[in-house]
């Protein structure tokens, strides 16, 4: 899914690079009209006129009386033209019962107030936050695997531990009923073994079905069937010393860290978003050509077939008052800002605690090791003593039970504390940000 964002998430920079370029769209309309246009009501009637040269101009024809003088109409109180011109009512009647148009238009932007730049800014942060994003998520899943794949080899420790311990209390078992026979061990010894000795049975079950299960969660983790069968390099449990260096420089931690590198870079996209909000306040510069066509067309005349032109042109826009609305959205891009600059520092100086706590966590573990092998050696020590006390008659078998039972608790805590020393050298890389997830 992470992925398939960071894919997402490239697209959309690769598509704020086209704002750049000039678009070009078609538009195209289609229109019924009821009626027909009629420019006038009825057919017109104009005067003519003709040139007089004695006067060198043109007078309208008019009727003249005996005396020469034009006559005038008594109802309108003009003259009365000698000859007129028609235009019938037909001749400005326009069919525009179909109307078909379009438009080819090109926009090539000039100034957009810093728009386009923003949003191209705005959308290479975004795709850094999602690589940043993917890359946390793979090494979120390489330490989850680490986690799971040392359960793996913890489980397979035990139940060898587990095997080890129902052959000494088969062992014991026997010898009590080698003595109960003998008459030197009584009937309540050998109850006390055998309990003991179910105990051990039913803890190896307990463990062999927690490593089969363990081993499934790997395999699911590792995204295979979960009935995959793998065997694990580490298997055979062998402790070696991991120690990282000691010196650790937080600046480097703090650019290695990708949950930190999320938040740098969503600072940088909310610092585009400011740009952007402040595009809104400035004018805004394009050029546009188009050409245009409809049938009817009036170029030369209405006819009715398609006609059209080119047509080239400029446009401004200039924000002038909008009631303090814009100048408020970038108040608001910039407190956003400042909110994620503080997420970061609070962060990182959790990041801080984080790595402090992890080197005192290894510390701890190497420190349990060492003293979980002194514990072991003594309580082998122990039970060799207690055995040999026991063939001689001088220890009983709750002696006996006792320095096995300290002796499989010194084991299982041997196990768990390497187990911790490599669990605490994982967590220790995954704060550092040193966590191969590639």
């Amino acid at each position: 899914m992470a992925q398939e964002n960071l894919k997402g998430a490239s697209s959309l920079k690769s598509a704020a690079r086209a704002a750049y370029l000039p678009g070009i769209d078609f538009t195209g309309t289609y229109f019924y009209n009821q009626r027909i246009i009629n420019l006038l009501g009825e057919d017109a009637k104009l005067p003519t006129m003709k040139f007089d040269p004695t006067t060198m101009s043109y007078q309208y024809n008019v009727v003249t009386g005996p005396d020469g003088r034009p006559v005038v109409n008594p109802e309108t109180g003009g003259y009365i033209p000698s000859e007129i011109a028609v235009i019938p009512k037909e001749a400005m009647s326009f069919d525009v019962h179909n109307v078909f148009a379009g438009a080819f238009t090109l926009t090539q932007p000039v100034y957009m107030g810093g728009q386009i730049r923003a949003l191209n800014q705005i959308a290479g942060f975004g795709e850094k936050i999602a690589a940043a994003m993917s890359n946390n998520v793979a090494q979120e899943i390489v330490y989850s695997v680490d986690e799971a794949y040392w359960t793996v080899v913890s489980l397979k420790e035990k139940k060898k531990l587990a095997e080890s311990f129902v052959a000494l209390t088969d062992s014991l078992c026997y010898n009590v009923k080698m003595m109960l026979e003998e008459g030197v061990a009584t009937k309540s010894d050998l109850l006390s073994v055998e309990v003991r000795n179910n105990e051990a049975n039913v803890a190896l079950s307990k463990v062999s079905n927690g490593l089969v299960l363990s081993r499934m969660v790997l395999a699911q983790i590792c995204g295979l069937p979960p009935e995959t069968q793998m065997q694990l390099e580490d298997e055979e449990l062998n402790y070696t010393d991991l120690r990282p260096a000691a010196q650790v420089n937080l600046a480097e931690v703090y650019s290695r860290r990708q949950d930190l590198e999320i938040v740098r870079q969503s600072i940088n996209l909310l610092k585009s978003k400011e740009a952007l909000s402040l595009s809104e306040m400035l004018p805004k510069i394009a050029l546009v050509g188009a050409y245009s066509f409809s049938n009817p067309n009036v170029i030369d005349g209405f006819k009715k077939r398609f006609g059209g032109g080119f047509s080239v042109g400029a446009t401004l826009q200039v924000p002038i008052w909008h009631w303090g609305g814009d100048y408020k959205r970038y108040k608001a891009a910039k407190s956003n800002t400042a909110a994620q600059r503080m997420l970061l520092e609070d962060l990182e100086e959790k990041v801080q605690l984080q790595v402090n706590q992890a080197k005192f966590s290894l510390d701890e573990a190497e420190k349990t090791y060492r003293m979980t092998t002194l514990n072991l050696k003594k309580a082998d020590e122990n039970l060799t003593q207690a055995r040999i006390g026991f063939m001689e008659g001088v220890l009983t078998t709750s002696d006996v039970l006792a320095a096995q039972t300290a002796w499989l608790s010194a084991n299982s805590e041997k196990i768990d504390a390497e187990i911790s020393v490599r669990l605490a050298h994982t967590y220790l890389s995954k704060v550092l940000g040193t966590l191969n997830f590639k």
